[in-house]
């Protein structure tokens, strides 16, 4: 008898590693589509020879500034990807925010529902921005809330 964790599926773990037995390590039910979710988001288009098109435009915007133009185009990057590349979800939201916490990070947040199980789930993804070279004793800060990266002169 199958229940609906069965029409999830099972998969490679990812990354990819060697379970207890000296297998290739899988995962099951939520925890691959959140694998699932993390390759969508982690591959860039055009990185996979036999599937150019799979992956996130997240990537194009690797030196791109932490503005609300850049949250926003890659809100539209993740909701587009996700939507055409996991189809066993229901994506609810996305909150793309700079962290407070560590300079050129931004916090993906992914609010989902599995489509087999209604379980919902959320994942946060952390993706990591390379900022412009600053002059000579410039510290980027970013003010809370505003997502715009600010050059501070010191002394």
């Amino acid at each position: 008898m199958t229940g609906p964790q069965d029409h999830v599926g099972r998969g490679w773990a990812f990354p990819l590693r060697v379970d207890a037995r000296g297998g290739i390590a899988l995962v099951e039910g939520g925890d691959e589509i959140d694998a699932s979710i993390r390759l969508i988001l982690s591959t860039a288009p055009g990185e996979r020879v036999m599937r150019p098109d799979f992956g996130c435009e997240i990537w194009d915007l690797l030196f791109a500034p932490l503005e609300p133009n850049t949250f926003g185009t890659m809100d539209y990057a993740v909701r587009r990807a996700l939507i055409q590349w996991e189809p066993r979800i229901d994506l609810l939201d996305v909150v793309v925010e700079p962290s407070a916490e560590e300079d050129g990070l931004v916090d993906i947040l992914v609010n989902y529902r599995i489509k087999a199980t209604n379980d919902m789930r959320n994942l946060v993804y952390p993706f990591y921005v390379i900022p412009k070279e600053q002059p000579a004793g410039a510290t980027p800060t970013i003010p809370a809330g505003s997502g715009n990266l600010v050059l501070e002169e010191t002394a």
